[in-house]
């Protein structure tokens, strides 16, 4: 089994309330707007972390993280992505991704809103952690966590990190 933490759109934020809910995991994936080596750093030293670029990230982040990831774990294939749009709505990039991969599994950034959707039409399962730094319009800090069984997802759920605004 492999317990995973699926991070996006940090925006160079890292706080202690991130790090004490990775402490139960095997590897972090990041869906890009990391913003900052410091906050990576920070993600590493609770397990390795795989990552793609996103629209803020600058040069240096975009030499040392790709745009798009495809890879497998066991028999799940997985691309993942900054910008991709959703179900039904992928931007035109994307869907040629999915088309010549056919991943069972497509993860996405950018618009700070956790998703987690079946396409069906794809046969794959849509999934954008939200956002957990302060940066955005989101409401609600999110990432998500799950576990891959015997090349099946398992045990999915969004951790929620408290507002994106802070109340006094």
């Amino acid at each position: 089994m492999v317990r995973i933490a699926l991070l996006s759109d940090n925006h160079s934020y890292y706080g202690k309330e991130i790090g004490e809910n990775l402490l139960d995991i095997d590897e972090i994936w990041h869906a890009g707007d990391i913003g900052s080596f410091e906050s990576l750093d920070e993600l590493k030293k609770f397990g390795p972390v795989k990552g793609v670029y996103g629209n803020i990230d600058d040069a240096a982040m975009r030499s040392e993280y790709p745009e798009n990831l495809i890879w497998n774990v066991g028999n799940i294939k997985i691309i993942m992505t900054h910008i991709g749009g959703y179900p039904g709505k992928y931007n035109k990039r994307v869907a040629q991704l999915i088309r010549e991969h056919k991943p069972n599994v497509f993860i996405c950034g950018h618009s700070h809103i956790c998703k987690i959707i079946p396409d069906k039409i794809n046969n794959l399962l849509h999934l954008n952690p939200g956002a957990y730094g302060f940066h955005g319009f989101h409401q609600m800090r999110t990432f998500l966590k799950f576990d891959i069984k015997e090349d099946k997802i398992v045990n999915m759920r969004v951790v929620e990190l408290g507002l994106r605004v802070r109340l006094n």
